[in-house]
């Protein structure tokens, strides 16, 4: 299997792209209410008359005729138990939101309980909110005895509601359900070195120090049950009253390695040495308070608002999954949990219902690993033909996808009241230092004519940007062609480089690998994502494979 990434709906996809029983770790983070609308790339809140993206911005679900048709394809075609719980749901919900939000989770779970191994398991993150209904879903699609823990994830301090007059306690854990195929499920135990009291605790114990400089603390050596076996002498050192707790043998060994620990006085008991750098750290339980949200300075955060720490990832994927294994995410957003795979050696596959999510996903990859990652995306247009589709289907996403293939921020974040000014994307650029240079992209899927030319040019003067692009699916007229031209050039300050003010770009040009002229390895447009170290046996594998290539 290849890593791939799927534009559409996840329901659709998984039906029509992904095998029964091939998937062996799913993770989804759905949206759910939070009375807000999100962009999908930037903080700003932001409204739209477009379906499509409101399905992206507006993380409320809400009771329609999509909704109802779904209720009755579960009725009709889920497993049994499945309905029941469904239809009794709506019968205390009612119709409303959080009904169509777990009607829509219900068909999708079912789905994905077709696609994981026997072997495999499912990481559900949401909020309290929903999270007793939806753990009821879960054990009608997985079944009571498949339910592995409640995981709570301690994701910040709190929010404001304990700071102001408020009628509850501040929120500041999210759940994780976590539950798996079958009893075959696997599982890796995990540690950690970073848990709340931890290094208190090594601290207070581990207080000695040997010869060679290793920290460790002294442990009792003697059985806690009668040994008769095991009542030998050691070096003049009489046994424990019950016995020793391991065989001459292994005392002699422990006592070449250096980890038996001789009393001062004659009377006392040798003891065993505890070797700090020898613990794998404090066993993790459900309660996950040692991960922290990302904050306003790592240089992980992208700028996504529901965007999850790589190290939540990391634990969960390292816990049920191994080397080689396939992880899914439906949700993908941002692409963390993609990422988090790739790094860790996993096949993956990621699903978004938006151009704009794929485009920041192929972004995210190709800063992160450079040529060495390898994937496929299904969805996107890969010709005219497909171009043409999706601009007829919606605009909203042609637009998206276009600003996608030139690697431009969406100017839905900057619209302003009165309508975005003419502006459909950014591109951001550096060509001198601190000073930060403006491209301002135009994507027209319908007839063009010259003036509109005219228009970006004036748009590009009243914003002072430096370069103007106008992408266009039907092919430019000689009359916008010469509009271009007449506006001039953008002079590259100190080279003598002059690059056209003004570019028309058609979609088969920039399908066949044309793109933006402008000042080279530059762009800022995009907050970059931490390049991958690669380990040593890795780097190996990277440089046989470019040597091959």
């Amino acid at each position: 299997m290849e890593n791939t990434l799927y534009y559409g709906d996840n329901l659709e996809i998984l039906r029509h792209y992904v095998a029964s029983e091939s998937i062996d770790l799913v993770y989804l983070d759905p949206p759910f209410k939070s009375d807000q609308n999100y962009n999908i790339l930037f903080k700003e809140k932001n409204g739209t008359d477009s379906a499509a993206q409101i399905k992206v911005f507006e993380d409320t679900w809400h009771w329609d005729q999509k909704a109802e048709e779904t209720y009755m394809e579960i009725t009709e075609t889920a497993p049994k138990k499945v309905a029941d719980l469904i239809v009794a749901l709506r019968s205390f919900l009612g119709s409303n939101d959080m009904m169509a939000y777990l009607v829509m989770m219900a068909i999708r779970l079912v789905e994905l309980h077709r696609v994981l191994k026997e072997t495999g398991s499912i990481y559900l993150h949401c909020d309290p909110t929903a999270s007793h209904y939806l753990k009821l879903v879960m054990d009608a699609v997985f079944g009571p005895v498949n339910f592995r823990n409640e995981i709570t994830w301690k994701r910040k301090t709190g929010r404001g509601e304990t700071q102001h007059k408020s009628s509850r306690f501040g929120t500041s854990t999210d759940i994780l359900l976590f539950y798996a195929k079958s009893k075959n499920n696997i599982f890796n135990s995990q540690f950690s070195f970073t848990a709340p009291g931890y290094q208190k605790y090594v601290e207070k114990f581990y207080k000695h120090v040997d010869e060679k400089g290793r920290r460790y603390r002294i442990a009792d050596l003697s059985s806690p049950s009668p040994r008769p076996n095991l009542m030998y002498q050691y070096k003049g050192y009489k046994p424990p009253k019950k016995g020793w707790a391991i065989s001459k043998e292994k005392m002699i060994q422990w006592d070449k390695e250096g980890r038996l620990y001789y009393p001062k006085s004659e009377d006392g008991r040798i003891q065993r040495k505890r070797f700090f750098d020898e613990l794998k750290g404090k066993p993790i339980q459900n309660l996950w308070d040692d991960i922290e949200m990302i904050s306003s300075q790592s240089r992980e955060r992208l700028g996504y608002p529901t965007q999850k720490p790589e190290s939540l990832l990391e634990r969960i994927i390292q816990t049920s999954s191994k080397k080689g294994d396939i992880v899914l995410d439906p949700f993908c957003g941002c692409g963390t949990t993609i990422t988090v795979a790739e790094k860790l050696k996993r096949k993956w596959i990621g699903i978004d219902v938006t151009h704009l999510a794929i485009s920041l996903m192929k972004h995210r990859l190709s800063d992160t690993f450079g040529k060495s990652v390898k994937f496929e995306v299904i969805g996107e247009p890969v010709d005219l033909k497909g171009a043409e589709a999706l601009a007829k289907q919606d605009p909203y996403q042609f637009q998206w996808w276009a600003l996608g293939l030139v690697g431009a921020r969406p100017a839905e974040s900057e619209k302003k009241k009165g309508g975005d000014k003419g502006i459909d994307g950014y591109i951001y650029f550096h060509d001198e230092p601190r000073k930060t240079k403006k491209i301002i992209i135009q994507v027209k899927s319908g007839h063009v004519n010259p003036s509109q030319i005219r228009d970006l040019k004036g748009t590009v003067d009243r914003e002072k940007a430096q370069i103007g692009v106008f992408i266009t699916l039907a092919f430019p007229t000689a009359g916008m062609k010469k509009e271009a031209i007449a506006t001039g050039f953008y002079k590259l300050p100190g080279w003598g480089k002059d690059y056209p003010k003004l570019q028309i770009l058609t979609i088969k040009e920039l399908l066949e690998g044309k793109g933006i002229d402008y000042p080279p390895k530059t762009s800022v447009t995009f907050k970059k994502a931490k390049k991958h170290e690669a380990d040593e046996s890795e780097q190996l594998v990277i440089e046989d494979a470019n040597k091959s290539g």
